[in-house]
């Protein structure tokens, strides 16, 4: 197994696109890979002859597996920013990519790999979570030849998705590090905001059902409304907007932004939530569990009660629940490494190694 994946991964640094540019970053350049799955058959029945997920790794192909997991709308090169890699993947730093090979994939219909807006558009399968994980799954163990990975981090959809990866792949991992998200059905604000969200682009005449010819001009207001209502924090969005001028101009700034998204790929990826429901399997869940929330974050509010509930049916799980400040910024705090790299590095020294499957 290990000469396999040698092979496979010096083929795929002689043929690898150009190195992501990581700014300020002290850890090896990333490495950008795809590979096609054939047929692959969605939760609805439908099958796509040619699936493309897409990734980017760091570190060397020896080095111990970790997985790391982005959010919605995000990708998995989104994840290499200062605030995150750079507090983590640096020589020293608890994922230190002199030891660990990380891999961050592209979930469907985001990055680099499969969507909507390739061709199909809403003739794309209507993919969800539980196809998402199960893409990831035979990216990591059919095409990169992994078969255990000392920890699965993942950050607000992808906190969910370690969730999912936790109960149905127990012993793939050492360790599980699902952020901002809560391992329950979709409900309350969160489920409320994202039909909102919907519900703007898709009663705007310009959508077409679908099949636009240039951007409905609601999906950027209707994004940045939904982003400002469930992201940011009451102290971070104090400190950023003390009174009403500063408000009105960080609101003008974020819709004058550059907004490349497309209104398909948007909706699908926020749709994709629709069914999210890990809380029935949770008995399933062996590994190690640091469920990482933030106190101020506006979709997964601590106050529910909800995390404490769950953990106490999993017997190896903790929860660390970032205290709220000026410098945290609710949902999006877990963006930022420094307010938990220790307590990463506490679980990645104590966890014990399992034996892999």
């Amino acid at each position: 197994m290990l000469k396999t994946r040698w092979r496979q991964w010096c083929a795929l640094f002689v043929c690898s696109v150009t190195a992501v540019a990581a700014a300020a970053a002290d850890y090896p350049a990333p490495q950008r890979g795809e590979w096609t799955v054939r047929d692959f058959r969605f939760h609805t029945g439908q099958v796509l002859p040619e699936l493309k997920l897409a990734y980017t790794t760091v570190g060397d192909p020896q080095g111990e597996p970790v997985l790391v997991l982005h959010g919605t709308a995000g990708s998995g090169d989104s994840m290499l920013t200062p605030a995150f890699a750079g507090e983590l993947f640096g020589p020293g730093q608890p994922l230190d990519a002199r030891k660990y090979f990380i891999v961050l994939p592209d979930a469907i219909g985001a990055g680099r790999s499969s969507k909507p807006s390739d061709g199909l558009r809403t003739q794309f399968p209507a993919y969800n979570y539980d196809d998402m994980v199960a893409a990831q799954h035979r990216l990591v163990t059919e095409h990169l030849g992994i078969r255990h990975v000392r920890v699965i981090i993942g950050n607000s959809m992808g906190g969910m998705h370690a969730w999912l990866w936790a109960q149905r792949h127990p012993d793939f991992m050492d360790a599980a590090v699902p952020m901002a998200s809560l391992p329950v059905a979709m409900s309350g604000r969160n489920w409320m905001m994202r039909r909102l969200l919907s519900e703007a682009i898709r009663s705007d005449p310009e959508w077409q059902g679908g099949q636009y010819t240039r951007q409905p001009r609601s999906l950027q207001l209707a994004a940045v409304f939904f982003n400002t209502g469930t992201n940011g924090g009451n102290q971070g969005l104090y400190k950023l907007a003390p009174d009403r001028a500063a408000a009105d101009a960080l609101v003008s700034q974020r819709l004058k932004a550059p907004f490349r998204a497309d209104a398909n790929d948007y909706l699908y990826q926020w749709e994709a939530s629709r069914d999210y429901d890990p809380e029935p399997a949770l008995d399933r869940i062996t590994t190690r569990v640091l469920a990482i929330n933030s106190a101020d974050d506006e979709r997964n509010p601590p106050e529910l009660g909800v995390l404490e509930k769950a953990l106490a049916r999993i017997p190896k799980a903790q929860a660390y629940v970032i205290p709220s400040s000026p410098e945290t910024s609710g949902h999006g705090t877990t963006g930022q490494a420094r307010f938990y790299k220790d307590r990463l590095a506490e679980l990645l020294n104590s966890a014990p190694r399992r034996t892999a499957p």
